[in-house]
């Protein structure tokens, strides 16, 4: 059985972030409620691109928080935020494919399967744990239908 997990330290270090630019969020509306140093648009400008980050953050790490399962020939996916859970058996899987990107000097690995009732996901080496096993145990019960790659 491979268990495909988010990693501790990607969700811990995003975290951080969320709680840098939820305080930085807080700071600004407070300056704006007491001083008011700037001018109207700083405030505006400042408070509207610090919340679409900070939305975009927490909807990035509630999507990707999910737990995969692999083996006995099937595929299970939970989502403990919906609280459901999708078991595909291997043969459902449509295709899959993995994609290699060399930036700074480092190798980012992702591998996307597409399941028969249109649903997809994509697992990378850097936000879960696992990985190298889920590519394996692709490359062995779906080997046929992965996507080659032109060359």
């Amino acid at each position: 059985m491979v268990v495909i997990k988010p990693k501790l330290s990607t969700y811990t270090s995003l975290s951080l972030v969320v709680l840098i630019l939820l305080a930085g969020l807080i700071f600004i509306l407070r300056d704006f409620a007491y001083k008011g140093s700037f001018g109207l648009w700083f405030y505006l400008v400042a408070c509207t691109l610090i919340t679409l980050v900070l939305l975009m953050l927490l909807v990035k790490m509630m999507a990707g928080y999910r737990f995969i399962t692999a083996g006995r020939d099937q595929i299970v996916i939970k989502l403990p935020l919906r609280r459901s859970t999708k078991v595909y058996p291997v043969a459902d899987i449509l295709a899959w494919e993995e994609e290699v990107v060399m930036a700074n000097k480092k190798e980012f690995r992702q591998v996307t399967v597409a399941f028969s009732d249109r649903l997809s996901i994509t697992v990378s080496n850097h936000e879960h744990e696992s990985y190298k096993d889920l590519v394996t145990y692709l490359s062995k019960k779906a080997g046929k239908k992965k996507v080659k790659e032109n060359k």
